[in-house]
């Protein structure tokens, strides 16, 4: 089976952020993106839970998404534009998938 490349981004940041972040992902022409709870981590200010909130929120979100490598620096624009004043983490990572034409 032939397999096309593509990039996964995964962008870990506060719940109360989700909504803007995943508005610069549509305008970024993300096809589409799963949203994931994040129960706890760790980070330069210490480990954390949910139960503890780190934020005003609550707690932080893993939003994920695959992207043609040709969209890529556009929605890295948009995403740290909303990421880079406010706690949060942005991943990239090379990626195959069977049907390009989705993303």
């Amino acid at each position: 089976m032939d397999t096309h490349k593509a990039k996964r981004v995964a962008v870990i940041i506060e719940a109360v952020m989700q909504s803007r972040l995943t508005d610069a992902m549509d305008r970024a022409g993300v096809s589409g993106y799963s949203v994931l709870p994040v129960l706890a981590g760790g980070g330069r200010s210490g480990n954390w839970t949910r139960e503890g909130q780190i934020g005003r929120g609550t707690g932080m979100v893993q939003v994920v998404c695959i992207i043609a490598p040709d969209k890529i620096d556009d929605l890295l624009n948009k995403a740290f534009a909303v990421v880079e004043k406010h706690i949060g983490v942005i991943t990239v990572s090379d990626c195959e998938v069977l049907r390009a034409e989705r993303f």
